[in-house]
C-alpha cells in the first residue's frame, strides 16, 4: 500500500498545551487521528512520527529513502525550519514529493520565522491553515503521485 510519512519536529507533541492562541486547542493525538482518517479516505497508509531532536529527524528522512511504499513526505520541521541546513540536505535525499507545513502563518509572525531554509528542498509549502494544512498536504501528495504515475 502507498504510504505518506508525516514528520513533526520540536514541540509539536505539545499541541493543545503550548501557545493555544497560535496553535489551537487540539492535541497532537487529535492531529494524528485527523490524519489517519484522511489517510483512510485517500486509501494510503499513514506513518505519523514526531521528534524534538534534529539528528533523529535526519535519521528518519534517511530511513525514508529506502521505503519503497513511500509516495511522499509531509514535514513540519518546527523551529528547525529557520536554520537547519542539515534537515534541508536530508530532505534533498528523499526522492518523493515533500510538502512543508506550518500550523500558523510563519510569514505573519516574528521576523526570524519568516525565513525557511527547508522549503527549498520541498515541492510546496502550506502555512496558516491550522491542523487542516496537514490534510491538504496529504491530498497534494496523493495528487502528485497520481500525476507521476500517469
Amino acid at each position: 500500500m502507498d504510504k505518506i510519512l508525516v514528520i513533526n519536529g520540536p514541540n509539536l507533541n505539545f499541541l493543545g498545551i503550548r501557545e493555544k492562541s497560535i496553535y489551537g486547542e487540539q492535541s497532537y493525538n487529535a492531529l494524528v487521528t485527523m490524519m489517519q482518517k484522511k489517510a483512510d479516505e485517500l486509501g494510503v497508509e499513514l506513518e505519523a512520527w514526531q521528534s524534538n531532536h534534529e539528528g533523529a529527524i535526519i535519521d528518519k528522512l534517511q530511513e525514508a529513502y529506502y521505503d519503497k511504499a513511500l509516495i511522499g513526505v509531509v514535514i513540519n520541521p518546527g523551529a528547525y525550519t529557520h536554520y537547519s541546513y542539515a534537515i534541508h540536505d536530508a530532505l534533498r535525499s528523499v526522492f518523493v514529493p515533500k510538502i512543508e507545513i506550518h500550523i500558523s502563518d510563519i510569514n505573519a509572525r516574528e521576523e526570524f520565522r519568516k525565513k525557511s531554509v527547508t522549503v527549498a528542498a520541498c515541492d510546496g509549502q502550506i502555512v496558516g491553515h491550522g491542523l487542516n494544512g496537514y490534510l491538504e498536504a496529504m491530498e497534494q501528495i496523493v495528487e502528485m503521485h497520481k500525476k507521476a504515475q500517469a
